[in-house]
């Protein structure tokens, strides 16, 4: 990791140093997504099918996850199920408590509220890789099936053996998801998107994954017969704030921690303490040396860096900056600081509040803005699963004590209806 102090860069230099890995434009991405995206629309499961055999290297059967799977499923271990279990209960009591909810209230004779219905026909998709992303789906079927989604569609691609990881099938169960398919990459996104003979159109699509499913997200949500996305996304990063008094050992940690994720992840300590840089690089290299994810790692910290800051206020003020996915506050008092931050996807507060908790059971969201969204998106929450509808409902005091003003607003927009349909009723009312 790259060290640097703040104050003696340029602006230029510092906002390298804060600088992700590029995110421009691949025309060859772009035109192999679209491609793969209008074959799915037009060949529907034929095209699913094939594309498994291409890039998952599995010769499906059948799409749909079978009953037997998910039987075979339920022989996980005990001590699995359990943990899935407890990370359900948490993930659900936060969500539920952070569910938005209807108001009403009436002044001058008009009634006016909020109310919430869900989104009817949800697709989540699950990512496969190097790791079996159990945590992610439960992150996407609880506030989902809290909103009330009618229909919730999962797709995940299959392995080697035409399989889905049990774990998978055990808390998709759990959380009440209405069917699993086997099917990933951008073809997975069309499938959602567009729908196919197996697999049900919907309405708004969930979840994170490769480039190619990014783009495919971006251009179902573009597409006028597609679906809704869910927010952008890049690679996952965190940030760490890190006084004086830190443990080195818990700093290295977290951003180990985060740099397993990817090759292209970002780590990044910004600390007020030369000593502590010099105890946390030691860290690092002492916890890499016996991590399974070595080689992933390394290259993920090639990448990163740390940052020496003349105070907590300058800390903070490049961690606004940047607006990290994940903020951790190795700090004295850090729940007191709360209020200095502005930019972030989720914050882990004090020392014993590691990144890892939040990714799998303390029960806050773990779908969180990357690529510096944290500075206008929010992290994933039951309200992204739901619609808002206003209302409004006028008696004849309420439109006596207002139909003026809706007059002369249309008039000073020349819109003679919309004056009109106030008029007609200021009329009767006057007869």
């Amino acid at each position: 990791m790259k060290i640097v102090t703040w104050n003696k860069l340029t602006q230029a230099e510092q906002k390298q140093v804060l600088s992700r890995s590029s995110s421009s434009d691949d025309v060859a991405l772009t035109a192999l997504v679209k491609s793969i995206m209008d074959d799915v629309r037009a060949r529907g499961d034929v095209a699913l099918l094939e594309y498994a055999e291409k890039f998952d290297g599995v010769k499906l059967s059948s799409l749909k996850v079978s009953d037997a799977e998910y039987l075979e499923a339920d022989k996980l271990a005990d001590a699995d199920k359990q943990a899935i279990l407890t990370a359900i209960t948490n993930i659900r009591e936060y969500h539920n408590t952070s569910c938005p909810k209807p108001f009403e209230f009436e002044v001058d004779g008009r009634k006016l509220g909020k109310i919430y219905r869900p989104i009817e026909k949800v697709g989540l998709y699950i990512p496969g890789g190097t790791a079996p992303l159990v945590s992610t789906m439960m992150m996407l079927a609880i506030p989902a099936d809290i909103a009330g989604c009618p229909i919730k569609v999962l797709v995940t691609p299959p392995s080697k053996d035409g399989s889905v990881n049990p774990a998978i099938l055990f808390a998709a169960k759990a959380c009440g998801i209405d069917a699993v398919y086997k099917a990933g990459g951008a073809q997975a996104i069309a499938a959602l998107a567009f729908g196919t003979e197996t697999i049900p159109k919907t309405y708004k699509i969930f979840g994170p994954g490769n480039k190619y499913v990014t783009e495919a997200k971006i251009q179902a949500s573009q597409h006028h017969q597609g679906a809704a996305m869910d927010m952008p996304a890049g690679p996952s990063e965190v940030l760490v704030i890190a006084d004086e008094k830190a443990n080195p050992i818990f700093v290295a940690s977290d951003l180990l921690a985060q740099a397993e994720h990817d090759v292209a992840a970002q780590v990044i300590l910004v600390t007020t303490s030369e000593k502590l840089i010099a105890e946390v690089q030691k860290e690092v290299a002492r916890q890499t040396a016996y991590l399974s994810r070595k080689s992933i790692i390394e290259q993920a910290l090639a990448k990163s860096a740390i940052i020496l800051a003349k105070d907590i206020d300058e800390a903070f003020a490049i961690s606004n900056e940047y607006a990290p996915e994940h903020l951790i506050l190795q700090i004295e008092n850090a729940e007191s600081t709360l209020d200095k931050v502005i930019n972030a996807g989720s914050i882990f507060v004090g020392k014993w509040t590691p990144e890892s908790v939040g990714d799998y059971a303390s029960g806050t969201n773990h779908v969180l803005p990357t690529y510096g969204y944290a500075q206008m998106y929010s992290g994933l929450d039951v309200i992204a699963f739901m619609k808002a509808i206003s209302y409004q409902n006028l008696s004849e005091a309420g439109i006596k004590h207002i139909g003026e003003t809706v007059e002369r607003l249309a008039d000073l927009e020349g819109l003679d209806a919309h004056k009109n349909a106030m008029s007609v009723r200021l009329a009767s009312l006057n007869r």
